[in-house]
């Protein structure tokens, strides 16, 4: 330091003969770090990038300059130079955290996130934005450098005080045993209500929801070899007995458990193939109303089960590109109709090897893997389940694809709406909050926690990715949070979480909400594979039915809707995968509506001109008139519109008595050869 007087003593520690010795003296030059300066929200002026930077594994540019800001609280905060005076110019920041003496750590970055498109040729923007959480007290360095332009510019820094959207009370069950693996919240007793299925070696147990969210527990003995559910759970009405029925799978196979007709008791059925399992599903993958089964293979091809509408299941296993792949590695296996034509497609998560694939139903009985063309077949991946859904609300589906470890968490924007092509992803993972979120998990779940209208995601971290409406998400860890199973398991109208022998109940926070419970007809029963969409003040939401997402568990096979403030629904569309197609106008919200499919027909009525029935209102005889394409009715089943069989009167001479019906309106299902079903609505006066 100049002015100050420095002693250099040399001694005989080692030596006392004479030597030269030699003074050099340089500018110092502190580190940027040091000198950076002092910042509070507000609008900052950087005049050039003109001053020293760091090397760092985020910015290797030779210029920046530093800035200071240490935060009185926890903010979400906001450095953007994403600002009209900014227009056409092209920034880049980095943040960091440590000591400047000490060793730095980068927390976020930010090159290309803004909005602002220039105006002069350019259509994309080249500003910067980033909100990321920060610490009360913690210093961070916000660095701008020069990597793309030295030319000075404003920029903003915005505190938001973090509002935990949805909080969480802890509830250990005390029926629920450590030794049972606790991974199913579904519908058990066909009332729409969630119940809890808990599986162990030689028994079901069934915590079944009544009044205010109480439990009252079935016992099960469950007869007969069974897989173990230590990979994943699924569960659908297979039988179409009214109840649903369970898919175990096992690093050695899978294991079917089918209820008998009036669910009181069960079955196990091992069909003895041996599959390292890793997801399991129950959809129908033929559309023929019957559910068939699904599981990801670890080291093979992957393999399903066809049901022949007797509840009996055909073994098979993928051998060739244009059916679920032709090699192992699948890990997590997510069916959704991505390309909005009204079947069910296949999304397969992949671990350590090749590729993610989606397999678009070509709705001819092949499926085409179309990852190549989408975009999503990025490697190396370290995905173990992925969460798809409209996080954007603009009518189709995105898809996330999840993070075990090694690879981040990609987001990827379906670009359907944009007329870019039915197969057309976009990756949008810089700015979305997944771009700085290094947690990981083999579970990646995604559902309207706080209600407010947009899906957020549950995956590691102890934390969910809660949905801004932009297509970012930002954190809030809680206490022990882990994916588990989800449903409503108090009625309130708040997705719960099922972790173990605990609940995590969600504390209502205001927001409205409105959910549908499906009952297929010509479909199958639970509409699985059905697209729910809803219309309101807020636009539109969609919902697809499935059984079975992320990696382990089995959640709701309710359609649940946030509504945030809005109190009014203005129109529910169901498309069933029999192509029927229900509307429902200005539905009541804060309730679960109960659809029987048939039951609100829209303008487009597959059955037309296939069969009719008349007179219609009747009291007595209803007589039957149908097409060519019901070659031959093999039963008759009348249901009413809570979904329950009433009836299976003999058809006599085309005709079919219903004088011991109650009066009101129900729907008449013919079951032709083959298990196809069409159905109508009639009255009986």
């Amino acid at each position: 330091m100049a002015g100050v007087t420095y002693y250099i003593a040399w001694d005989n520690r080692w030596n006392a003969l004479g030597f030269d010795f030699q003074l050099i003296e340089a500018p110092f030059v502190p580190s940027p770090c040091f000198v950076a300066t002092p910042v509070t929200a507000g609008t900052y002026t950087v005049g050039a990038i003109d001053g020293g930077n760091i090397s760092t594994s985020c910015s290797t540019a030779t210029l920046a300059k530093w800035y200071r800001y240490t935060p009185t609280q926890d903010y979400h905060l906001t450095v953007t130079s994403d600002l009209p005076q900014n227009l056409c110019k092209d920034t880049n920041f980095s943040v960091y955290t440590g000591s400047c003496s000490g060793i730095l750590t980068c927390v976020s970055s930010d090159d290309n996130s803004g909005v602002l498109a220039c105006n002069s040729g350019n259509t994309n923007s080249n500003l910067s934005k980033k909100t990321f959480d920060v610490v009360g007290g913690t210093t961070y360095y916000i660095a701008w450098d020069n990597r793309w332009s030295a030319a000075g510019f404003d920029f903003q820094i915005i505190e938001e005080v973090i509002v935990v959207p949805v909080n969480y009370t802890t509830q250990v069950i005390g029926t629920l045993s450590m030794g049972d693996y606790n991974n199913c919240v579904v519908d058990m007793n066909g009332d729409g209500k969630d119940d809890i299925a808990s599986v162990n070696n030689t028994s079901l147990r069934v915590n079944y929801q009544g009044a205010g969210g109480a439990f009252e527990v079935g016992y099960f003995t469950v007869p007969g070899p069974s897989m173990m559910p230590s990979w994943s759970i699924a569960a659908g009405d297979y039988n179409k007995d009214g109840y649903n029925d369970l898919l175990l799978g096992n690093g050695s196979g899978l294991s079917f458990w089918r209820s008998n007709a009036g669910g009181t008791a069960y079955t196990s059925i091992t069909p003895g193939q041996y599959i390292f399992c890793q997801r399991t599903n129950f959809i129908d993958i033929n559309n023929d109303g019957n559910l068939d089964a699904f599981s990801c293979h670890d080291v093979a091809p992957n393999c399903y089960y066809m049901n022949d509408g007797s509840a009996n299941m055909t073994f098979y296993q993928s051998s060739g590109a244009n059916l679920f792949g032709s090699v192992g590695g699948n890990y997590a296996s997510i069916w959704t109709d991505y390309d909005n034509d009204g079947d069910s497609d296949l999304f397969i998560s992949k671990c350590s090897g090749p590729p993610c694939e989606l397999h678009r139903n070509n709705g001819n009985g092949t499926f085409t893997d179309v990852a190549y063309v989408s975009g999503i077949n990025f490697t190396p991946v370290q995905s173990w389940s992925s969460s798809i859904g409209d996080f954007d609300n603009d009518g189709d589906m995105d898809i996330l694809v999840g993070s075990n470890g090694g690879v981040p968490t990609r987001l990827y924007r379906n670009d359907l709406d944009l007329n870019a092509g039915p197969d057309m992803f976009t990756n949008i993972t810089m700015g979305s909050g997944f771009d700085s979120n290094l947690s990981s998990n083999r579970d990646y779940v995604a559902y309207d926690f706080d209600n407010d209208g947009f899906l957020d995601i549950l995956g590691g971290g102890g934390k969910i990715m809660f949905n801004q409406g932009d297509n970012s998400f930002l954190p809030t860890a809680y206490a022990g949070m882990t994916v588990g199973s989800i449903g409503d398991l108090n009625g309130d109208g708040f997705l719960d979480i099922l972790i173990g022998t605990s609940i995590k109940y969600a504390i209502p926070n205001g927001n409205n909400w409105f959910a549908v419970n499906l009952h297929g007809i010509q479909s199958n029963s639970n509409g699985i594979g059905a697209r729910v969409e809803i219309y309101g003040s807020w636009g539109k939401q969609i919902r697809d039915i499935r059984s079975g997402e992320g990696f382990e568990y089995m959640s709701t096979l309710n359609a649940h809707f946030g509504l945030g403030s809005a109190t009014t629904v203005d129109q529910v569309i169901i498309r069933w995968p029999s192509g029927v197609v229900d509307t429902i106008q200005n539905p009541t919200s804060n309730q679960l509506l109960s659809v029987v499919e048939g039951s609100s027909l829209a303008t487009h009525d597959p059955n037309a001109g296939v069969f009719s029935v008349y007179p219609n209102p009747t009291s007595d005889v209803l007589t039957i008139s149908h097409s060519n394409a019901i070659p031959s009715v093999t039963s008759v089943e009348i249901f009413d519109l809570g979904g329950r069989l009433v009836a299976s009167p003999a058809l006599v001479n085309d005709s079919v008595s219903v004088k011991n019906l109650s009066q009101g309106t129900y729907i008449l299902v013919l079951r032709a050869d083959g298990g196809k079903a069409f159905s109508q609505k009639f009255i009986k006066k």
